[in-house]
Order: C-alpha cells, then sequence, then structure tokens
C-alpha cells in the first residue's frame, strides 16, 4: 500500500457535471487534476473547492480533441501526484444540428472531441491505473455518456452527431471492461438526461424547448449536475467494486 493521495483526473472540470464531480470525489486523502479546455477561473475555483474539502488539486488546460493532451494529462497526473486511480471523461459539448446540414468537420468535431478523445484517455490512463495503490484499491474509469444516444422520438430534441459519439463511447466502455478486467480496473459510464447548466454555461437550447422538456420527464425537472456527481462518485466508491461494463443512466425517467 502506498501513501499517496487517491488521485482523479477530470476532463471538462471548469463547469457543470465535471466540476460537480470534483466536489462529489474531493476529500482528505484525494488530489484531482482539473482539467478545462481554457476556463482556467472556473477550474481555479473547483480547484479552491477541492482544497476547502481537505483534497489537493491541480489546474491543467489544453483541448482534449488535440491528440496528445489525453495522454499528457495522464503524465501530468503521475508527475504531480506519483499515479492514478480514478478518470472521469466528462470534457465535450452537444451539437443539435441536423444531419441533412450537419458538414463532416462538424460530425468530425463531435467524434474528436467525445469519441476520440476517450479513445485515446483510455489508452493512456489503462496502463497507470492498472499500477493502482495498493489492496482494495479497485482503479475506476467513468465516462459521462448522454440519453441523446438512447433517445431517438418525433417529440425529442435530436443531437445527431453527439449522440453518435456518445454510442461509440458507451461500445467502448464495454468492450474496455473486458480488457481492463485482469488489472482490477471497472469501467462505466453514466448517462446524463436534460441537465441544468451553470447560469454562465451555453444553453444548447432556447427557454421554451426548455419548458418543452421538463413537461416530457417524469419526475417533473431537469436533472442537476450534482445528481450525476453522485452517481459518478458511487461507481468511483467502494461499493461499487463489482460494477463494470454498465451504463447508469440519472435522467428522471426520461429513458
Amino acid at each position: 500500500m502506498t501513501d499517496r493521495p487517491r488521485t482523479i483526473l477530470v476532463t471538462g472540470a471548469a463547469s457543470g457535471i465535471g466540476a460537480a464531480c470534483c466536489r462529489a470525489l474531493a476529500g482528505p486523502g484525494t488530489a484531482i487534476l482539473v482539467h478545462t479546455r481554457k476556463n482556467a477561473a472556473g477550474a481555479d475555483a473547483v480547484a479552491e473547492a477541492v482544497r476547502a474539502a481537505g483534497g489537493v488539486a491541480e489546474v491543467m488546460l489544453g483541448d482534449i480533441a488535440d491528440p496528445a493532451l489525453p495522454a499528457a494529462l495522464v503524465a501530468q497526473a503521475q508527475a504531480r501526484f506519483g499515479g492514478l486511480d480514478v478518470v472521469v471523461a466528462n470534457a465535450g459539448f452537444a451539437d443539435r444540428t441536423p444531419v441533412a446540414a450537419l458538414t463532416d468537420a462538424g460530425f468530425a468535431q463531435s467524434m474528436d472531441t467525445v469519441l476520440w478523445a476517450f479513445l485515446r484517455l483510455a489508452r493512456a490512463a489503462l496502463p497507470v491505473l492498472a499500477q493502482g495503490r495498493g489492496e482494495g484499491q479497485t482503479p475506476r474509469l467513468v465516462a459521462i455518456s448522454s440519453f441523446v444516444a438512447h433517445v431517438f422520438r418525433t417529440d425529442a430534441t435530436l443531437f445527431p452527431a453527439t449522440a453518435a459519439a456518445k454510442a461509440g463511447v458507451e461500445a467502448l466502455v464495454r468492450a474496455l471492461a473486458v480488457e481492463a478486467a485482469a488489472s482490477g480496473t471497472t469501467v462505466n459510464a453514466v448517462a446524463p438526461g436534460f441537465t441544468q447548466k451553470d447560469a454562465s454555461g451555453h444553453s444548447a437550447m432556447t427557454p421554451a424547448q426548455w419548458d418543452a422538456v421538463r413537461a416530457r420527464i417524469p419526475l417533473g425537472r431537469l436533472g442537476t449536475p450534482g445528481d450525476v456527481a453522485q452517481a459518478v462518485a458511487f461507481l468511483a466508491s467502494p461499493g461499487a467494486a463489482y460494477i463494470t461494463g454498465q451504463v447508469l443512466h440519472v435522467n428522471g425517467g426520461l429513458v
């Protein structure tokens, strides 16, 4: 058993679900590498929240679609904290462009930012996760997927490029769960439903569209970043050590 902190990497962590995951996972004995593309102020605020909870935090900026960045994030966690125990692959964006209007470049942007980035992050992280911290410390890889890979109806807002990318992430989660099982690493995904944005965050829909969405959710409200973060925290907890290759839906009954 090593005495280094339990080290966690969260991508896209300056706001929303990523920031909530950092707060939910923070505590004494934890170190979190807070990644953001360019929102340094938001990431710094999240890092301060981690420190206030008794943990250690560092911020790293960069575009997750850059092929070199995922490996650089893993290397930074190793260099700064001595290893890596939990990865939360959250960075991404939502694209509502209809297929008829979707350009090759637009589709590629979703693939690069969501699917390719997850593949590269997993390839870089899994060998390091497998080194572990000792007996009883199960390494974890958790991807953030989305309900948009599961809901296709005439009364639902469609996100074709995002859906394709997230569906690919879920397929990789299942394949990686099998490949990583020998090392004891678990690989799972959390698929949020419609989730509230931070006040400063970008919204892919208008207020009227959000009202229509609420009317279709059985529990009658949008999810919160904290709702999703609690599911991630569970999958990263000792209680989830025998769960792998799964997609946990957090959507108020939407799916």
